[in-house]
């Protein structure tokens, strides 16, 4: 029985929120996903919010050319979670 439930709480997958980089492991496949730590995000006055608009690569592009009503920013900072929204 606690072969069994170890199973429940064994490290299949590992996540590392990096300052540059975001990693996923997955045992017995490697590291499958490997993007930049970037969110563009979109103000959304009408909704009184913001919404996720790009995520890794594709908002790493978009930083420094992105029009006033979207931002691409990093929700890690000096190794810790500087924006809990996004992250």
């Amino acid at each position: 029985m606690f072969k069994r439930l170890r199973g429940y709480f064994s490290s299949d997958l590992s996540i590392d929120l990096g300052t540059a980089n975001t990693l996923i492991y997955v045992r017995g496949k490697g590291i499958v996903l490997n993007e930049p730590s970037v969110v563009a995000i979109q103000d959304e006055p009408t909704r009184g919010g913001k919404v996720i608009v790009a995520v890794g690569a594709e908002a790493k592009s978009m930083v420094g050319r992105t029009p006033g009503h979207i931002n691409a920013v990093r929700p890690m900072k000096d190794g810790v979670i500087a924006d809990f929204t996004f992250t």
